[in-house]
C-alpha cells in the first residue's frame, strides 16, 4: 500500500483503487470538502504526474476520458482548489510523492489499463438527494427529478411561472459553466423537444451565477445528473447491427418434363409385370403427377 499525507488531503492506493480525501485546509475548495471522499478504480486511470516546485509541487491524476461524470459535466473548467484529482506537496515529502507516483505507474502496467477512452462511467458520481442554492435560484436532485425554485434575485420573466420540475426521463443534456470575469456562469438543463437560445437569466431551465462562493456546488448537481443519463460514447440501439436473417433457399429447378414422362412409362411396365402392386402403382404415379 501506498499512501501521502498533506495538509491539502490523504491519498492511499491499495493497489486495487486509489481513495482520496480532501484535507481541511483553507486553500481546499468548497466543492472538494463538499463531494468528500472518493474511490477511483485503478482501471479508470490513464497516467499520474508529479511537478515539482520551489516551495511546493503539484500531484495530478489523469482519467480515462469519459470514466468520471464530475469531469465530463464540468468540461475541464473546474479551479485548481476544486479539482479533486489534484493535490499539493510539500517540498519535504517530494521523495514520497515519486514513490506514490512510481506505485501507481507500475500497477497500471501490470494490470495493462489502457489509457483509451471508455463507453460507461467508472465512478458513481456524487451521492443524491443533493441540493444546491446559489446564483438566482436553488436545484435539487433526488435522483428521479430536477427542481429549480427562485429567489428575489431571479428575473420576473422565469419566476413568474413558479418553481419547475424536470423528469430525469426528459433531460437530454445538463451544461456547467463557471462565472468567468464580466460573464456569467450558468447550469443548464436542455429537455427534449424543447431547446431554447434564451440566456439563462431568462431561461426557465436554468439557474444564472455570477462567481458567488458556492457557485462550483452546482457543478456536483450537474454530475449527479450526468451519471443517470446515457453515457454519451454508449453505443445507441441504431448502432446495433441489424440481425442476421436466414437465407431462403432457392426453389429447386423445375423438373424436366421428359424425364417425367419416362418414369410414368417405366412405372407402368413395371406394373404390368406384377413388381408393383395396384396400390404402389397408384400412389407412385400421383407423386409423378404432382411433380408434372
Amino acid at each position: 500500500m501506498a499512501e501521502i499525507i498533506q495538509r491539502d488531503g490523504t491519498w492511499t492506493f491499495d493497489g486495487d483503487a486509489l481513495r482520496l480525501v480532501p484535507g481541511r485546509d483553507k486553500n481546499v475548495g468548497l466543492l472538494r470538502k463538499t463531494l468528500g471522499e472518493l474511490a477511483v478504480p485503478l482501471g479508470a486511470l490513464a497516467g499520474i504526474s508529479f511537478e515539482q516546485g520551489k516551495k511546493s509541487g503539484r500531484l495530478r491524476l489523469r482519467l480515462r476520458d469519459g470514466a468520471d461524470p464530475l469531469l465530463h459535466a464540468t468540461g475541464g473548467r473546474l479551479t485548481d482548489s476544486s479539482d479533486p484529482y489534484q493535490m499539493t506537496v510539500d517540498s519535504d515529502r517530494y521523495g514520497v510523492a515519486e514513490y506514490f507516483v512510481d506505485e501507481i505507474r507500475n500497477a497500471l502496467l501490470l494490470d495493462e489499463v489502457p489509457a483509451t477512452a471508455v463507453d460507461r462511467y467508472l465512478l458513481p458520481g456524487p451521492a443524491v438527494p443533493l441540493s444546491v442554492s446559489a446564483g438566482d435560484g436553488t436545484a435539487s436532485f433526488d435522483g428521479e427529478g430536477i427542481r429549480l425554485e427562485w429567489n428575489w434575485k431571479t428575473e420576473e420573466a422565469k419566476s413568474a411561472a413558479g418553481a419547475r420540475t424536470l423528469a430525469l426521463a426528459d433531460i437530454q443534456s445538463v451544461e456547467w459553466h463557471p462565472a468567468v470575469g464580466l460573464e456569467n456562469g450558468f447550469l443548464r438543463f436542455t429537455v427534449r423537444g424543447a431547446p431554447t437560445k434564451a440566456p439563462p437569466k431568462y431561461d426557465p431551465n436554468s439557474i444564472d451565477l455570477w462567481g458567488f462562493k458556492k457557485d462550483p456546488l452546482m457543478a456536483l448537481v450537474a454530475a449527479a445528473v450526468q451519471a443517470r443519463l446515457p453515457h454519451p460514447s454508449a453505443p445507441s440501439p441504431t448502432d446495433t447491427p441489424p440481425k442476421q436473417l436466414t437465407p431462403t433457399p432457392p426453389p429447386p429447378p423445375e423438373a424436366d418434363h421428359d424425364a417425367l414422362l419416362r418414369r410414368l412409362r417405366e412405372l407402368g411396365d413395371l406394373h404390368k409385370s406384377g413388381v408393383l402392386t395396384d396400390e404402389e402403382f397408384t400412389l407412385a404415379k400421383q407423386a409423378v403427377l404432382r411433380g408434372m
